[in-house]
């Protein structure tokens, strides 16, 4: 069942997976474009994993059409200032839902994979797991604080990522000691995970990274 609904004041989309729970609950973050249906179709696929999923709508609404890169940052600098507190606020409610055990996981796409590493610098998240997550590198600096296990997945012909970023991210996070696993994909770029979109989509990454993805949350959230 999938239904439009808030976390903690945040509205967003949630998937809740057959049967009866509780069921470990995950956060599944958008890309800068909005709360798409692609992102609304990753919450999908989850909840049929057994994952309570939740997509935040961190931009309230506003929705950018694909490949429109000004008015995707026009959003991403307009909701900049509530946008980790909108998923703070979602985790904090989901950790105490009745429907959930307590563990809580976060998966984000470009944007939403920054997303998901800064909400882990600010609360305890259980798993996280980012896709080519954008900018990641204005997070460095605070990584220290990082306590979440992590899983990162990477082309190696995404241009929005700057040379050395990824070395630089698993040699923090081998660092600061959590337990990480970082993939970089052959002749993939960014997004080779949407499979909504034929030109960015890589069929052999992303048909590996999802059962990567799966076993990863399953090892954390479900123990």
């Amino acid at each position: 069942m999938s239904v439009n609904s808030e976390m903690g004041g945040t509205p967003g989309y949630l998937a809740v997976p057959p049967g009866k729970g509780p069921w470990p609950g995950l956060i599944v973050v958008q890309e800068w474009w909005g709360l798409d249906a692609q992102t609304e179709s990753i919450a999908d696929r989850f909840s049929r994993e057994g994952f309570l999923a939740f997509a935040p709508d961190l931009f309230r609404g506003d929705l950018a059409p694909l490949g429109d890169h000004q008015t995707a940052l026009k959003y991403v600098q307009k909701h900049a200032d509530h946008v980790v507190g909108d998923m703070v606020a979602a985790f904090d409610t989901l950790k105490v839902r009745p429907d959930v055990t307590g563990k809580v996981g976060s998966v984000g796409f470009c944007f939403g994979g920054r997303m998901s590493l800064a909400l882990a610098l600010e609360r305890p998240v259980d798993a996280v797991c980012t896709f080519y997550g954008g900018q990641m590198q204005s997070l460095f600096g605070r990584m220290d604080a990082l306590r979440s296990p992590v899983l990162g997945f990477f082309g190696d012909q995404d241009a929005s990522i700057p040379a050395g970023t990824i070395e630089e991210f698993k040699t923090i996070l081998k660092r600061v000691g959590v337990d990480h696993e970082v993939i970089v994909y052959p002749d993939s770029g960014h997004a080779f995970f949407r499979d909504s979109d034929p030109s960015a989509y890589r069929a052999k990454a992303a048909q590996d990274a999802w059962p990567r993805a799966k076993t990863f949350f399953r090892k954390y959230l479900f123990q």
